[in-house]
């Protein structure tokens, strides 16, 4: 059997690997909840994209486990589960490529998804962070709430010096911005988490196959020296 401190390692990036995906199945669930700026922000398939890495390491934990129960000699299971590591280390690379490259264009990207907006939301939007419409005066402004109380109001904001004075895409992009980096330097932090466990794993696979060598020297020898 190979060493309690590795096979300690190995264990504790598996428990890793299972906490990373509770993480992605639970906060792509709760975010799906009413939240007038997470609604904003993450779109379905994000939420989705979250929920398939989720169960992609949940399932590469199931796979360890088959692994280290197998017999000594046997070494196919973390063959497979290095297999489905690697899957692992493609799927967190495009999903946390995909959302910094949302982080590259989201005054384009939100201003659609501003107008698609209900009115009442918008109206929700403007009354949070005390602006009207999105980039400019006549920008989906919603006239209504306790802000945007009329268009003259709405005319009184305009700045030739500022164009984002009193329009809700800096307040807006400022928080998308802060969550979507979050969201992908943690996706790239599981990283690490799949690249020690395939390490680990490794390992394992080296010194089975060692010992098991070993024991057929040992056995041809008909002594018991080497194990």
């Amino acid at each position: 059997m190979p060493s309690k401190r590795l096979m300690g390692a190995f264990a504790f990036a598996d428990f890793c690997l299972l906490v990373a995906g509770v993480i992605l199945i639970v906060f792509s669930e709760i975010w799906r909840m009413p939240n007038l700026m997470i609604n904003f922000t993450l779109s379905t398939e994000m939420l989705n994209g979250g929920l398939a890495m989720g169960i992609f390491f949940m399932a590469t934990f199931v796979l360890s486990i088959g692994a280290v129960v197998q017999k000594n000699h046997v070494t196919m299971g973390f063959v497979l589960l290095n297999w489905m590591l690697i899957a692992d280390a493609i799927v967190i690379l495009v999903a946390g490529t995909i959302v910094w490259f949302f982080t590259l264009g989201e005054r384009a990207h939100y201003s659609d998804v501003y107008k698609s907006l209900s009115r009442e939301t918008r109206i929700e939007i403007q009354d949070k962070f005390s602006c009207c419409g999105y980039l400019t005066q006549n920008d989906s402004v919603e006239i209504g709430g306790s802000f945007c109380t009329s268009q003259e109001f709405v005319d009184s904001l305009t700045n030739p010096n500022d164009t984002d004075a009193g329009r809700c895409v800096a307040p807006l992009t400022q928080f998308t911005d802060f969550t979507l980096n979050n969201i992908f330097t943690t996706m790239y932090g599981f990283m690490a988490i799949v690249v020690a466990l395939f390490l680990a794993s490794m390992c394992v696979i080296k010194r089975r196959q060692e010992e098991e060598r070993f024991k057929k020297i040992d056995a041809k020898r008909g002594g018991r020296g080497f194990v």
